[in-house]
């Protein structure tokens, strides 16, 4: 049962198996396991992440196309629901035609791009996705009418995902509006995730395989290599807009800065080589790894420059405005020690 909930992709270690169900339980359970607002905030960010780490290596790591335009699809979404909670109102018909109407906006600006771009070779699409991407990020901020511009937009959603929805104790743990809201998107983010290791695992993921293996030989064979790759690319940007659309119910706010930004994009490229690309398991590993150190690497190291004040140079090296320095170093040895990611090493190594 479990392993065709799975599509029949094992994880096919022992090591990867454990860290795995480690990280689902610890999602699962986090309010009652880690009570506090910002060990759940941080649990939601991991489940959001998950998704769209996962949609952009169906790009990358399953199909081989490089794409900038990834927080764009993702920014669309968030604003979808943004846009229809403030002109609809706060209730769950706005949420779900926001989410709607964000999908399918990416799907077809993704349509456009991959249809006047793809057949071009991968360094030239890859430009072509980062001037549309930054164009983007221009308008919206630009369209402050619209948008909010670069202030952003805040809107109300429905009070039962709110933390004035209170509906006791469990377990000594308050449950109220945040707690269900933080399910919303655990349980959204799990079957979105379940979907896209369904694609992979089908006849489709394996032709996206040999396309990225060999594209002329998948062409010679008989298949339709650009409608393959379109497909892809709209399924991908879709699954993105939803991550973002659950990403604006759990924050309500949406700006530019927090759904548009290339730091984004970049945080999203990293969490793929940790993880490792062309595996759905690398997503989970990846952004589970880069979101905690993000939230907990600079409070780390500002206890361990206090514990270390007498030694010299350390506490310097230590401080907390250094958390950067010490996030790009664990990356390059991450990358130097697994090559082909976390999740390649543990399968090559089982």
């Amino acid at each position: 049962m479990l392993v065709k909930l799975l599509s029949g992709d094992k994880p096919r270690s022992l090591a990867l198996t454990l860290i795995l169900l480690a990280i689902l339980v610890a999602l699962a359970l986090a309010p009652f396991l880690f009570p506090g607002v910002r060990s759940l905030e941080t649990a939601a960010r991991i489940c959001i992440f998950i998704v769209l780490v996962a949609s952009y290596d169906l790009l990358l790591g399953y199909t081989g196309i490089v794409s900038f335009a990834h927080t764009m699809f993702f920014g669309l979404g968030a604003y979808g629901v943004a846009l229809a909670s403030i002109h609809m109102g706060r209730g769950y018909d706005a949420l779900l035609t926001g989410t709607v109407l964000g999908a399918l906006a990416a799907a077809l600006l993704a349509l456009v791009i991959a249809m006047f771009s793809l057949r071009v070779r991968a360094i030239f699409f890859a430009m072509i996705t980062l001037a549309v991407a930054s164009a983007v990020a221009v308008l919206v901020s630009q369209m402050s009418g619209l948008t909010g511009g670069e202030d952003g937009l805040n809107y109300m959603i429905p009070r039962e995902l709110t933390p004035a929805f209170r509906l006791g104790e469990l377990f000594g743990v308050r449950i109220n509006g945040k707690v269900l809201n933080y399910y919303l998107v655990f349980f959204a983010s799990l079957g979105l995730f379940l979907l896209m290791l369904r694609v992979v695992n089908s006849p489709f993921g394996r032709v996206l395989k040999a396309i990225r293996e060999n594209d002329f030989r998948a062409e010679s064979i008989g298949y339709n290599v650009v409608w393959y790759r379109t497909i892809a690319t709209c399924l991908s940007a879709a699954t993105a807009a939803v991550a973002g659309s659950l990403f604006a119910i759990w924050l309500r706010y949406v700006g530019p800065d927090t759904t548009l930004s290339f730091e984004i994009m970049l945080d999203i490229l990293l969490m793929v080589v940790i993880g490792g690309m062309g595996t759905m398991y690398g997503a989970v590993i990846g952004a589970t790894i880069f979101v905690l150190a993000q939230n907990y690497l600079q409070t780390l190291m500002g206890a361990a420059s206090e514990a270390t004040g007498g030694v010299p140079l350390l506490p310097q090296l230590l401080d907390p405005d250094r958390w950067l320095l010490w996030l790009g170093i664990l990356f390059i040895l991450s990358v130097y020690f697994f090559p082909t990611g976390i999740v390649g090493r543990l399968r090559a190594g089982r």
